[in-house]
């Protein structure tokens, strides 16, 4: 559903079905910080993106919200057995005013720059780096992939379908990768959706604590 002018109703008014999305048109970015403040005053249960005037809002399924996060515990698994630092920010919100851009990955992290946010509550992207890493789950904006453009996320996880499509940022669009950059010596998109069917068939702990000793060995 589009609505074709400016939002006047307070975000709490607008129900939404889980799985449901609905984009606004003719959003000034005022409006949008405001809802943010809203929704965080509220606690309203949306993620929210937003790109050049249009506003989007999506209530998840928890058949969206499970994968993301089992990709994410997955990652810790990878980068804790690497040794390497890694700082996760979940859906944190990102934005950039300056390019009327902002959105909520459904998971992300910082690991080059993990140092340099690892004292931050919240991102400012005109003095920090955007992740490094953002993970999305069933992605059904056409938007997403422009926004995260925008913010200049260096690489992209996009789990649909059983199947994981690596994105990576090359002179400012994305171009379908066959390997992680993060993690290059793996293969991350045959590995990742091998893990959540096993999650899903024999219970995480068990899924990951294989997967670590595995690593380790």
């Amino acid at each position: 559903m589009t609505v074709v002018t400016p939002i006047t109703i307070p975000l709490k008014n607008i129900q939404l079905t889980p799985g449901s999305l609905i984009s606004i048109r003719d959003v000034t970015w005022e409006q949008f910080e405001a809802i943010l403040q809203e929704r965080e005053t509220e606690g309203i249960r949306t993620r929210i993106a937003y790109s050049q005037g249009t506003l989007e809002i999506m209530a998840p399924l928890p058949a969206h919200e499970r994968p993301h996060r089992i990709i994410g515990d997955i990652v810790k698994v990878l980068l804790d057995v690497e040794e390497r630092d890694w700082e996760d920010f979940g859906s944190s919100t990102f934005r950039k005013k300056a390019l009327e851009a902002g959105l909520e990955p459904d998971t992300c992290f910082y690991i080059e720059n993990a140092e340099k946010v690892r004292a931050c509550q919240r991102i400012d992207l005109s003095v920090s780096p955007p992740p490094d890493l953002a993970i999305e789950a069933d992605v059904t904006s056409k938007t997403t992939l422009e926004i995260y453009e925008a913010l200049e996320v260096p690489e992209v996880w996009i789990y649909t379908e059983k199947k994981l499509s690596v994105k990576v940022l090359i002179e400012g669009k994305y171009v379908e990768s066959s390997t992680s950059p993060t993690f290059p010596n793996l293969p991350i998109r045959e590995l990742i959706p091998q893990l959540v069917a096993r999650a899903f068939n024999e219970g995480s702990r068990k899924m990951l604590r294989e997967l670590r000793m595995q690593m380790s060995s």
